[in-house]
């Protein structure tokens, strides 16, 4: 069979209407990398229910905000991080009056499912928690890049609430995004490692040390809004549906909270 010239597909895929390439594509979904398990699964229902397509990009919320402001053929943006949405904002990415916040989370501690380690976690001058750098002895512990990562910036900030940060130095190892964290900590390759409380149950290789108190830090809250320019039915439909009683039950079934709250 003879292939068709270039310039004759190119015509035909401008008479299909830039609509019709964009219903083709799917909804692009930039969302950060601790929603991938619940994404993934909320995606596959979602064409099973429409016969529609969503597409996620998962990355740290400050690399996809970043790559949003720079022009990303994102549809709709979902940060771990109201600071990074903030900042889509500020920069006209984002349709204002389509943020929501629509989940929240809590930081854990973790280790090897075979480790023995135990922490005790505490702000308080009068039950003073864990030496957590004597307790990795000569593992290391694994955060986001508190640069940029939020659950890096969490971190940071929760470890020096609890005046651990300056004992660690030396121990700590950055990685590119929360999940990094967790798969280096399911390896085995560092001792602990800081994570969201949605991120334990994805690994088998892990477990849970200890949680975070939540004045620690400030709140782990999950906004969503519609990329500038980019509100068009279908993402619209895609928007509401990730809003929905269905999305919120996936999201809470792999450890996330809904709503405000932390």
């Amino acid at each position: 069979m003879r292939a068709w010239p270039r310039t004759l597909l190119f015509a035909v895929a401008l008479l299909a209407g830039p609509d019709q390439i964009l219903a083709e594509q799917g909804v692009k979904l930039f969302s950060a990398a601790s929603t991938t398990t619940a994404i993934d699964i909320l995606a596959e229902r979602y064409i099973a229910k429409h016969g529609k397509r969503i597409t996620p990009v998962y990355a740290a919320s400050s690399t996809l905000a970043r790559q949003i402001v720079s022009g990303a053929p994102a549809d709709i943006f979902l940060s771990a991080n109201s600071a990074w949405m903030d900042y889509a904002n500020s920069k006209g990415a984002v349709e204002t009056r389509s943020r929501h916040n629509l989940l929240s989370n809590r930081l854990v501690l973790i280790a090897p499912s075979d480790s023995r380690l135990q922490v005790t976690l505490t702000p308080s001058a009068e039950t003073p928690g864990s030496d957590l750098a004597a307790l990795l002895g000569d593992g290391r512990l694994a955060i986001g890049d508190p640069d940029h990562v939020p659950a890096g910036i969490y971190a940071k900030s929760a470890l020096q609430t609890l005046g651990l940060w300056q004992g660690l130095k030396g121990k700590l190892v950055f990685v590119a995004n929360v999940r990094a964290a967790l798969a280096l900590a399911d390896r085995g390759e560092v001792a602990a490692a800081v994570v969201y409380a949605s991120d334990v149950g994805v690994s088998s290789g892990v477990r849970q040390v200890a949680v975070f108190p939540r004045e620690s830090h400030s709140p782990v809250r999950y906004a969503m809004a519609i990329v500038a320019g980019r509100d068009r039915p279908e993402v619209r439909r895609v928007y509401e549906f990730l809003r929905s009683q269905e999305a919120l039950a996936v999201f809470q079934a792999q450890g996330f909270s809904t709503g405000q709250a932390d």
